[in-house]
């Protein structure tokens, strides 16, 4: 089989994901491909999301962060990036995702959005609403573990000494 012409060839554009979650979540490729699928086709219908085609070619997830790199087709990133802002948990585990960017290339896509090194992250025990509880760190903001769940904080919410 032949292949096609150059110019009839399908165009793509890359979108660099950002994931972040509670320190604990566990998040893999095969189920952020299947929520990415499953955003898209609820958003835009079947056919809708078979013409945006979210396809995640790059996966990286650790300790509550990571990002991917998510192949759509040219003319169709913004109903790419639609499909991906309506993805609120993966497997039960709540995610928030952000586009870092758009690049027409994989390797440009990860050299402009993905090659920052994800932020040192710490344990620490840290007093919180009266109780001491153990915190991890990432950045300027933290993950404050109280009876059996994560909350969010910042170091202006801790009761310093």
């Amino acid at each position: 089989m032949k292949h096609l012409p150059k110019h009839l060839q399908p165009r793509w554009r890359y979108l660099a994901v950002g994931i972040e979650s509670w320190p604990d979540a566990e998040v893999d490729r095969r189920s952020f491909q299947a929520t990415a699928w499953a955003s898209a086709r609820a958003l835009l219908g079947d056919a809708g999301s078979a013409d945006v085609d979210l396809t995640v070619l790059r996966f990286s997830f650790e300790a509550g962060s990571g990002g991917a790199v998510v192949r759509v087709r040219r003319g169709e990133v913004e109903r790419g990036r639609a499909a991906l802002a309506c993805v609120d948990a993966i497997e039960g585990q709540p995610v928030g995702l952000v586009v870092l960017g758009t690049s027409g290339t994989i390797r440009a896509c990860e050299e402009n959005y993905l090659s920052e090194h994800p932020q040192a992250s710490g344990e620490r025990t840290v007093a919180f609403e009266g109780a001491e509880g153990p915190a991890v760190f990432r950045g300027n903001r933290l993950d404050v573990r109280l009876d059996a769940a994560y909350t969010g904080a910042t170091n202006l919410d801790l009761q310093h000494r």
